[in-house]
């Protein structure tokens, strides 16, 4: 599936400087970090990961591991892209950011958290486009 991974490389970098700023739990754990690694690949794999560490079947967008770890699922990003009539990077990066936000101690699992985490990433997806976009 064709992603412009330069572009997203870009994207992650501002996004990360973006994120360092916002943390949920007041500890900004992300700022710890020497390295995040970000994978991108398949639904299957994706599914394996998702059923292998969280006893989950099927594939998901992005799972995040508090090691630093995120997982993107391209399949589920071309999905979502055209449910939402989007381009497949923003949805890549929207999941980048989403990653970088659970490093930082946001947690959707609840409704009120989930409301805090989308409203936090939405902002954050705001401005690093439009600084992309500025470059």
């Amino acid at each position: 599936m064709p992603l412009d991974l330069p572009w997203l490389r870009r994207f992650a970098a501002v996004a990360l400087k973006e994120c360092l700023r916002h943390s949920a739990d007041g500890r900004f754990a992300l700022r710890g970090f020497e390295e995040i690694s970000i994978a991108i690949v398949s639904d299957r794999r994706i599914a394996q990961v998702h059923l292998d560490f969280m006893g989950l079947s099927g594939p998901t967008d992005v799972i995040t591991f508090e090691y630093g770890e995120i997982v993107i699922s391209a399949e589920t990003a071309w999905a979502y892209a055209a449910d939402f009539d989007l381009p497949v990077n923003h949805e890549v990066a929207l999941y980048i950011v989403h990653g970088f936000l659970h490093l930082n101690g946001f947690d959707d699992r609840t409704r009120g958290g989930h409301v805090r985490m989308h409203r936090t990433q939405e902002r954050i997806m705001k401005t690093c486009l439009g600084r992309l976009t500025a470059d």
